[in-house]
């Protein structure tokens, strides 16, 4: 497995130690900066996963380097680790680029796997950032450019949003694909109104997708879905 690398910038020596040995324990490669000028030089020569920053440091705030991040980097995920607490320092944070902002004290667990979520959508995001225009499963054919699928040799064009989903969906056959990473790729959100919208296009999806009998696309409940390419020749 990858080891992923973290740059932690943190000015309170004994928590950033903590902090580093706590994430190594869980198998990432962690460099530790003290301030948020070293933090900085550290992100321009090196390369990174995700960055966890502190805001109260000496040299340069955790906002200000967010900010400098950002107009080098838009795809880093970056987590605030912070005691400023008050609304206006949390809208701060995410208006500095921020994909996440965490009040100390926390859990060191829910640490971890936000940690985590943001890698994995990350990974789907370099992943489906490179779906091919023609994709193919069972007697169905997708072309992107064009929104048409066609099923043996009937063919219909289809929204933006559908073809995108059926894309995702093609290019992940027989595999997971989850609801949140396919909301936050297709609508850029992951509201409880846009899950709804999702849920109409995946009911057409399926009624277009019922025309041909090898495919299938089921629910994995709390998860997602997964379009199922069945084995016709075992029948």
């Amino acid at each position: 497995m990858n080891t992923k690398k973290v740059l932690l910038v943190e000015d309170d020596t004994n928590f950033g130690l903590v902090l580093k040995d706590y994430l190594e324990i869980n198998n990432f490669e962690v460099t530790l900066a003290k301030d948020g000028i070293m933090g900085l030089n550290l992100f321009k020569s090196n390369n990174y996963d995700i960055i966890i920053l502190d805001v109260m440091m000496p040299k340069k705030d955790g906002f200000s380097l967010a900010t400098d991040i950002r107009a080098i980097d838009k795809i880093t995920p970056i987590i605030f680790l912070t005691a400023k607490a008050l609304k206006d320092d949390v809208i701060k944070g995410y208006q500095s680029g921020a994909d996440d902002y965490i009040i100390k004290p926390f859990d060191s667990e829910i640490l971890l796997h936000k940690i985590n979520a943001l890698l994995n959508r990350k990974e789907i995001d370099n992943k489906d950032s490179e779906i091919p225009e023609v994709l193919t499963a069972g007697n169905c054919t997708i072309n992107t450019r064009l929104r048409e699928l066609k099923i043996f040799d009937k063919a219909r064009t289809l929204s933006p949003k559908e073809i995108a989903l059926l894309a995702l969906l093609f290019k992940h056959k027989n595999d997971l694909v989850r609801r949140t990473d396919a909301l936050l790729k297709i609508w850029k959100d992951d509201s409880y109104f846009t899950a709804r919208s999702m849920d109409v296009y995946m009911a057409k999806i399926r009624k277009y997708i019922k025309e041909d009998p090898t495919l299938e696309i089921i629910n994995i409940h709390g998860e997602g879905f997964r379009l199922i390419e069945k084995n016709t020749d075992a029948q």
